[in-house]
């Protein structure tokens, strides 16, 4: 599925992700994201000191991993901010174990964001009190670790699609503050999510222009339901490498 993007961003120079730059973004954004940084190596912390890790807290207490399957069961929900995720698995032989998928549910969305209209959509997309936006998936490795943010095609996450610039507007809002099924993994999650802000609204955007485009290459066609378009960008993280860059941006600037 990676091939077919990368072959379908290069014929279409346009949708390349800009990717963020720690030198641009103020300072108080830096020192929001770092704040964020210091939250989730505590949650980090507090799961090493045990020998466990975000990853093994979800799969505590079923009965194997099996490929599609949401962990935990009946997912995961916080009922003051409506932000709902995920953890599951595609098994393809890559390096990711598995990847998170994030979601803020219709009661957390504001009325004057509105969904998308689309006059060929083939499929029903979920509305009204069944309304819900995918607001970024996690890639992780076998050690508990993020490697990747990626966004995703509608059909893919059966979503309620809403513009790049009401996404952003969600985004921060994305809050699991209760623990089930463990509270330094939810407040991990809540975090990696406000540290790489800058990067999921490029992919975010970029999200919007790859579909733009593939409507325009394929007219007539529901784009939101083509399964030849899966995943519309990926970027590979690290957080040690973000925060040196966040911190190394402040010491130039200060």
């Amino acid at each position: 599925m990676n091939a077919q993007l990368d072959a379908f961003d290069t014929a279409l120079p346009e949708c390349l992700i800009a990717l963020p730059q720690a030198e641009q973004l103020s300072s108080f954004e830096r020192s929001s994201l770092l704040a964020a940084a210091m939250e989730l190596q505590r949650c980090q912390r507090a799961l090493s000191k045990a020998d466990m890790n975000v990853v093994g807290e979800l799969l505590k207490g079923h009965d194997g991993f099996y490929e599609m399957n949401h962990y935990p069961d009946g997912d995961v929900y916080d009922r003051e901010s409506h932000s709902q995720y995920y953890y599951h698995a595609h098994r393809d032989g890559g390096v990711e174990h598995g990847h998170f998928h994030t979601f803020v549910r219709a009661q957390g969305i504001p009325s004057q964001l509105q969904p998308l209209v689309v006059p060929e959509a083939n499929e029903p997309w979920p509305s009204g009190d069944d309304a819900i936006a995918h607001l970024i998936a996690v890639s992780m490795d076998a050690w508990g670790q993020p490697i990747g943010l990626f966004a995703c095609n509608r059909w893919v996450t059966d979503e309620t699609w809403y513009r790049a610039d009401a996404m952003k507007q969600l985004l921060p809002t994305f809050s699991i503050d209760h623990a089930h099924p463990s509270w330094p993994a939810n407040l991990w999650l809540t975090a990696l999510l406000q540290l790489f802000q800058p990067h999921i609204e490029a992919l975010i955007e970029h999200r919007d222009q790859v579909v733009s485009a593939w409507r325009k290459a394929y007219p007539g066609q529901d784009v939101f339901e083509d399964r030849a378009l899966e995943i519309t960008g990926y970027l590979p993280i690290s957080i040690e490498s973000w925060v040196e860059a966040l911190r190394q941006a402040a010491d130039v600037n200060a």
